[in-house]
């Protein structure tokens, strides 16, 4: 599939230079970022939030019902 896509001056050089000193196309070398990054997503671990939760039983009675308002004050 042929598309275009635009990079900064800077950059281009940089991966033109790289390319060259691979021995390799500006192509190939462009085509292996994604393939990169597909392969580094896919084999990542999802992420999971660890359980910082803390024992207790909730709100005091005296607050069990109360608008944040009155908690934050109370705070």
């Amino acid at each position: 599939m042929k598309t275009t896509i635009e990079i900064s001056d800077e950059l281009a050089n940089a991966a033109e230079a790289h390319a060259a000193q691979e021995n390799t196309t500006l192509r190939a070398l462009i085509e292996r970022g994604p393939h990169m990054v597909l392969r580094t997503d896919r084999d990542a671990e999802p992420f999971k939030l660890r359980d910082a939760s803390v024992g207790g039983r909730g709100l005091q009675p005296a607050y069990r019902d109360a608008e944040w308002s009155r908690i934050r004050e109370a705070i």
